[in-house]
Order: structure tokens, then C-alpha cells, then sequence
């Protein structure tokens, strides 16, 4: 075996490890990648010391400071916040407060200056300075204040959705212990046990070089695998090596060896249970890239605003330098929040009930922070804003500079970007399957779902190669006009900003209902400007009757004889024959003699019933909505494939709804295009109501057009982007990732617009143009099944007057 030469601590010579040392190195990212595939994670973050006094004096810490030391003995309320918003400002997502524990035990000077302002104890005005800053910025805290009892851990669940305290090690005979009584093992294990037995997700670790032995080590992993398997709430442990500094009592102690640290991570890897995050910091180490190759999965804290106050000579690594780094070992960055995705994704558990939606609202498809770039400053909206049902005021991101549906803020620039896939990674594994002609199922899918950095570059490069294989290079669109017929609906789905029933009749829009009249009307205005599509929906009126979407159908095809209707979802069809007692071919078929010609695929949302239930538990089923697809296609009636993504599904979910309808396809070949639809947020009531996401990322939004190219494959060549929910900016990036077709002029969209998006209510040829022809695409006017228009004059295509 030829030995690994590694450079780790400052002023450490380069050498190689023995064999033992890569050996087990390699047997710990066997053990990673097999868990974890190729994502390191790592938490932006903020660091607030929040007061550097502490009662224990340990002999290799620079972080304590005397009283004399220090301006004042705890950070003011207005010093915490002012580094929290800083933070908030860099796109952090986490505070962590570091703090000396019980400083008020040994000084007088805490003591006093805690009475003063009204507190009894560091850990409650630790409590106080969380909510503040959660409640202010929108960051979540982080408290790691030491060896707790259990009223003391319960107090700062409330507003920590994790904690951590190092274990460090179980020997209790160390000199750097001797004047530290809270890092007796027996404290430090009460600790660990008390916050599995409260289920907080909590993090711990041991320290390298500090004294203690292997077999040391090794006493006090075990110790923690006990625990997590007791409890399973050991979200991460970190292994920290040992650096000697100036001004303490261990300055002329060597350095923790480099084989004796990459032993140790790839231990620990070995010994704890393989769903705990193992972490490494980055910063202690000059070759960091190595503790990848040693088994870590996270880099955990690093901040783009403040320095690692307890090891303040060792500067944080620029984030464009760890991913690098980590992409050069082979595997990619992916940012996460302060509680692991594991335990954010199980919130009845491990997340107090005032926290759920501070966690949610952060938090991507998988449980991993959002990742588009800019600021996240959530900011208070009135309670008019907010759907009256009892729910509290909430906080809505006014303030935020990221990318979200519907926002006009520009996305982060993924397309072009780097591509890469390693062949033995998940997502390089399944590209792999794709390219050979393999159909890929819903495991493949969830892995192409995960993808990071340049993994999202190469399923984009292999997407659009599709794109031009199945249609070639030029970009479709269809003048078309929205005729949303009435907004009252006796349907609760919870996401629709939309419809108006007894509880959204706050939220913007007052009820309506057009008469037949002004359908026909509005059907034969958009005929004389050269629209060729008319497209019908609206709420489940409760005095409507089956007969109700004949008569609209009618009286479109009556007002406008060549103009295509494109109308009524699968909840309407299915619930007007219901209403009359009709069955679905039946009723088809009556609704095609009256003019119907295609079926939109809206009211699919997610296409997996345990989400249905959560987003609209009164609506069709996964089944029924198929069931109604499937006789359109029989009768001759065309249709497509929608998707709402972003609310609070996961990506397993996208999968599955791709492979239902996808089998459908390939038996009817009904579905002409696959359009996703990014759920907008902001004045929807089930995120008013504190229980969604802020949408999708930009990264998933891509992600989910791309894959959809190469799950159907063959079976659905159209691949439609939804401007009006993505922008402009953000559809340049997607046609260059699989999608093929702008979708419609959407003339009077009012759908996406009650949501809060705040793009145009209609686009124009001339916007498409300029939108498509700077990527060297042509673009086409096409009919609603993907013929050509020919005989258009294109520059005469205009948007009605507004109003």
C-alpha cells in the first residue's frame, strides 16, 4: 500500500501515514459514502460569544478571559442582534452561542451585571438573547452552553432547535481538567443522557491530542453510540485536534499528531452508528481536503461574518475554497441548517412546537438549508395577511434578496456552470443508467433530486442534450388566454391563495362569478388578437351542476369557432359527472361534442396521497386524478402533466408522481408536455398558516424541470417552464436544462398572481424573443398539441390593454 503524505497542523512537516492509519481511512469512507453518498454538509453561520467569562479553567483554552479582560461581562441585547442581523445580511441560516459555562459562579462581576438586568443565571439570559434573535433575524440559534441539568436543557429547547456540549474525553485524570469541575465525565455523560431523554437533536465530540490515549478515545465514542442508540439524538459528532496556543497552560505541548487525528475521525466513524454526521473543522487543518478521504461528512460552522471565537488565530476558509476543496476529494458542499435534515424532517419529535416554523421556513425539500444566494431577513406582516383561522401573525421574508417563486429577485447562475459527476457517486451512478437507456425508477430519481454543485451542471448538460435530441433547438410558446370563470369553491385546499371560501375571505380578491356572457366575451376577444387557446378553470362553485361546464364549454366554442378550448382540471371533470351521476367517458364525451379539446393537468398537485392529505385532504386522489387523464385520452383528448413542488413535500414525492404518470404515458401516450409549478408562497394561506415552505429553491426548480426531461425520456418530448412563477431570469437558465417551451402568453393569469407572484399578467412574443434568441435558439408559435401556427403575423401578437 503506498502511504499518504499529509500536511495538517501549522508548522507540521509533511510525512506519511502508516498503513493502519489509511487502512482504517479507508474503511470510514467506505462507510460515509455508503450512508451519505458525496454531500458535506456545513452551517453558515454567525458566532456571538456571548459572554467569555467562565468558572472552568481549562489548560489548552483562549476563549475564557479574566473579568479584567473584557469590556463587559456579557454582550448587550443590542450587540447580540447587531452580529445576528450582520449574519442574517450574509445569507447565514444559524447563531451559535458560544459561552463560558456558569461564569456567574466564580465571578462576582457576572453575578452582578446579570441582576442588574433582571436575570438569575447565564443560562436564562442565554434563553432571552435566542428568542431574541430568532424573533428579530430569523436565525436559528445554536446553544452550546456546557455541562446542563434537564430544566436547564428544556428552557433552551424552546428556543434552540439543537444544543451541543462536548464530551472531550472520559478520563478524569487529565492536568488540562484540573480547574474545570464541569468537565468531569460523569457531568459531561448526565448532559449527553438528559438531552436524548428530552429529544433534542444535540451535538457532541471529543478532543485529539490533549493527553488521552487511543483506547481513551475509543471509551468515549462508545459512550456516545450508547446514548444515540438509547435516545437517537446524537445529530453530530465532531473530532477536534488539539493546537497548542500562546497564553495558556499547554503552550509548549506538541500538536495532535496528523495519523493520530485521521485515525481518530476514521475511528469514530467506524464506531458510532452510521446515521450520525461525523464532523472535522476545517480551519484546524492546513490540508483540510484529507478529513474527507478520513471518513467526515460535515465541516460543520462556518461564517462569512465572524471569526471562530474559540480558536480565533485559525481563519475560517472562504466558502468558494471548501468547495473546492471538497470537490476536488471527490464530492460536493451543500449547506444545512443548525439541526440536521434527519431531525428536521421529524419535527413532532425533535422540534419544539414554537420552532417548527422557523426550521420549516429555512429548510429546502430534503431538510438542508435553502441555497440561493442573498439575504434571508424574514420581517412581521400585519394580520390581515394572515388566513383567520386563529393563526398569529407570521413572518414572511419582505426583506430577502434570494430567489423564490413568483419574487423578482434574480436566481443564483447554475446554468452554465461546472458539470461533473463522479461514476461512483449516486447521482454519477444513475446519469450513468439514463445514458445506457435505462428507465430510471424513484430511488434513482430521489438521487438526481440531491444533486449539488457540479452534479446539477451535469444532469442540466444531460437534460438538454435530450432536449435537442427529442426537438431540436427551437423553443416553443402559445398565445393563449386564462378565463379563471369564478374563484368560489367549496374545495379547502390549503395552499391556494386563489379560491374564496369562508376562511380566505380576507386574503386579497373579493368572490366573483362570471355570467356565460362575459366568458363568451372575453373567449372572442382573445380570438380577434390572435390568441389560439383558451384556457378554463376556476373554484368547485356550490351551485354548479355538471351541465355548468357544457354550457361554458358551448358558449366558447360558440364565440370563438376556431380558438382551442383547453379546460377544466380532473377535480372539476370528476366532480361534474359526480353531480349529475355521469360516468367519466360518459361525460367526456358530452363535454368534447360541446368543444372541449384537451384537458389541462392542473388540480395533480403532488401526485402521492400522504402529501394530498397535508395540502388538500378534501380533493381527488392520486387514482381518481389518473383515472380522469386516462379516459380523456381514451375518448381522444389530449392532456399534460403538471406539478406542484415546494410546499411541503420531499423529493421522494416528486418521484413517485413522475413514475405514475409516466406509466400512464407510455400506455395511453395522452400527455403532450410536463410542466412544473413552483409552489408560490406568499399570500398562500397554508404558509400564512406557519405549516409550508417558502417554495422550491432555484436549484430545485431546475433540478426538477431537468429530471423530468430524463424520466420521460421518450414518452413526453415537451418539457414547459412557467415563467410567470420563475421570471425571466430564471427560464434563460432552464432552457438550458431540458425545457423546451415557454408555455403560454397567459392573458388575465390570476392563479399565480392571488399567490403573491409579482411577474406580468401576460407576456408577448417580442419578451419571448429577446428572452430566448441570446442562447442562439429560435423560437416558434405553436398550437396547444405542439403543431405549428403558420399563417401568423407574429409582430402583430399583442397583450390587451391592462384592465
Amino acid at each position: 500500500m503506498t502511504p499518504t503524505t499529509v500536511t495538517l497542523a501549522p508548522r507540521t512537516e509533511s510525512r506519511a501515514l502508516p498503513d493502519d492509519v489509511v487502512a482504517a481511512m479507508e474503511r470510514a469512507a467506505s462507510i460515509r459514502d455508503r450512508r451519505h453518498g458525496t454531500r458535506i454538509t456545513y452551517s453558515p453561520k454567525v458566532f456571538i460569544p456571548l459572554t467569555m467569562l467562565c468558572r472552568d479553567r481549562c489548560g489548552y483554552c483562549t476563549f475564557a478571559q479574566p473579568p479584567a479582560h473584557l469590556d463587559a461581562p456579557f454582550l448587550s441585547r443590542d450587540e447580540v442582534l447587531r452580529i445576528a442581523r450582520d449574519g442574517a445580511r450574509q445569507g447565514c441560516h444559524e447563531a451559535l452561542f458560544t459561552l463560558g459555562e456558569a461564569p456567574e459562579q466564580r465571578y462576582d462581576v457576572a453575578a452582578d451585571w446579570l441582576r442588574e438586568h433582571g436575570y438569575d443565571s447565564t443560562v436564562h439570559y442565554l434563553h432571552d438573547m435566542a428568542a431574541a434573535v430568532l424573533d428579530e433575524t430569523g436565525l436559528l440559534p445554536h446553544a452550546n452552553a456546557g455541562a446542563l441539568p434537564a430544566d436547564e436543557l428544556r428552557l433552551l429547547r424552546e428556543v434552540s432547535p439543537s444544543q451541543g456540549m462536548m464530551i472531550e474525553t472520559l478520563r478524569s485524570d487529565l492536568p488540562c481538567h484540573r480547574g474545570a469541575p464541569d468537565k468531569t465525565p460523569e457531568r459531561r455523560l448526565a448532559t449527553l443522557e438528559a438531552a436524548g431523554e428530552l429529544d433534542i437533536a444535540f451535538t457532541t465530540g471529543i478532543l485529539v491530542g490533549i493527553g488521552e490515549t487511543r483506547d481513551d478515545r475509543v471509551t468515549a465514542l462508545e459512550a456516545i453510540a450508547a446514548s444515540h442508540r438509547r435516545h437517537g439524538h446524537v445529530q453530530e459528532v465532531i473530532v477536534q485536534n488539539f493546537l497548542p496556543k500562546p497564553g495558556t497552560a499547554m503552550r509548549h505541548e506538541p500538536p495532535c499528531p496528523p495519523e493520530e487525528f485521521l485515525w481518530s475521525i476514521a475511528t469514530a466513524r467506524e464506531i458510532l452508528p452510521p446515521d450520525i454526521h461525523l464532523q472535522a473543522p476545517p480551519n484546524l487543518s492546513d490540508d483540510f481536503g484529507v478529513l474527507v478521504d478520513a471518513g467526515i461528512d460535515d465541516w460543520g460552522g462556518v461564517s462569512p461574518v465572524t471569526a471562530d471565537h474559540v480558536n480565533p488565530e485559525r481563519p475560517w476558509p472562504a466558502l468558494d475554497r471548501l468547495r473546492e476543496v471538497t470537490e476536488a476529494h471527490g464530492h460536493t458542499v451543500a449547506p444545512r441548517l443548525t439541526i440536521h435534515p434527519e431531525f428536521a424532517l421529524d419535527p413532532d419529535r425533535w422540534v419544539h412546537d414554537d420552532l417548527r416554523f422557523a426550521v420549516l421556513d429555512r429548510s429546502d425539500a430534503e431538510g438542508l438549508a435553502r441555497d440561493d444566494a442573498g439575504s434571508f431577513w424574514p420581517e412581521r406582516v400585519s394580520a390581515a395577511d394572515v388566513v383567520n383561522d386563529g393563526a398569529e401573525v407570521v413572518l414572511v421574508g419582505k426583506r430577502s434578496t434570494a430567489w423564490y417563486a413568483g419574487a423578482t429577485n434574480d436566481p443564483t447562475t447554475l446554468v452554465p456552470g461546472p458539470s461533473a459527476a463522479s461514476p461512483s457517486s449516486r447521482v454519477g451512478a444513475a446519469l450513468a443508467r439514463a445514458e445506457s437507456g435505462e428507465q430510471l425508477g424513484v430511488d434513482d430519481l430521489v438521487d438526481l433530486f440531491g444533486a449539488r454543485g457540479p452534479e446539477v451542471g451535469a444532469i442540466a448538460e444531460y437534460a438538454d442534450h435530450l432536449r435537442q435530441e427529442a426537438v431540436g433547438d427551437t423553443v416553443t410558446w402559445v398565445h393563449n388566454r386564462n378565463i379563471n370563470y369564478t374563484n368560489v369553491c367549496t374545495f379547502k385546499c390549503r395552499f391556494c391563495g386563489f379560491s374564496k371560501g369562508p376562511l380566505s375571505l380576507n386574503l386579497r380578491g373579493t368572490p366573483y362569478l362570471l355570467t356565460l356572457d362575459d366568458i363568451a366575451e372575453r373567449a372572442a376577444e382573445a380570438e380577434r388578437l390572435g390568441a389560439t387557446e383558451v384556457t378554463l378553470q376556476g373554484g368547485i362553485h356550490p351551485d354548479f351542476d355538471g351541465d355548468y361546464y357544457i354550457d361554458v364549454t358551448r358558449a366558447v366554442r360558440e364565440a370563438a369557432p376556431t380558438i382551442h378550448v383547453h379546460g377544466f382540471t380532473a377535480l372539476e371533470v370528476t366532480e361534474g359527472a359526480r353531480r349529475l351521476g355521469q360516468d367519466l367517458h360518459t361525460y367526456l364525451g358530452r363535454l368534447k361534442e360541446a368543444g372541449l379539446s384537451s384537458l389541462p393537468g392542473t388540480a395533480a398537485e403532488i401526485l402521492d396521497d400522504p402529501v394530498r392529505e397535508i395540502l388538500c385532504p378534501d380533493k381527488i386522489t392520486t387514482d381518481e386524478w389518473l383515472d380522469c387523464h386516462a379516459a380523456a385520452h381514451d375518448i381522444g383528448l389530449h392532456s399534460n402533466v403538471t406539478m406542484m413542488f415546494g410546499a411541503v413535500e420531499q423529493p421522494i414525492s416528486w418521484a413517485r408522481h413522475i413514475v405514475r404518470t409516466r406509466e400512464l404515458q407510455s400506455v395511453t401516450g395522452g400527455f403532450t408536455e410536463f410542466v412544473g409549478l413552483p409552489f408560490v408562497h406568499m399570500a398562500s394561506p397554508i404558509y400564512l398558516q406557519r405549516r409550508a415552505r417558502r417554495g422550491p429553491t432555484f436549484r430545485e426548480t431546475l433540478l426538477l424541470h431537468a429530471v423530468a426531461r430524463i424520466a420521460y425520456r421518450g414518452l413526453i418530448d415537451n418539457i414547459q417552464l412557467s415563467w410567470v412563477k420563475i421570471g425571466e431570469a430564471g427560464a434563460r437558465q432552464m432552457l438550458r436544462a431540458g425545457c423546451n417551451d415557454l408555455g403560454g402568453t397567459l392573458m388575465d393569469e390570476n392563479i399565480s398572481r392571488a399567490a403573491g407572484a409579482a411577474h406580468g399578467q401576460a407576456m408577448t412574443e417580442q419578451r419571448f424573443r429577446g428572452l430566448v434568441e441570446p442562447l442562439g435558439r429560435t423560437i416558434a408559435q405553436r398550437t396547444t398539441g405542439y403543431g405549428r401556427v403558420d399563417g401568423v403575423d407574429h409582430a402583430a401578437v399583442r397583450a390587451p390593454a391592462a384592465g
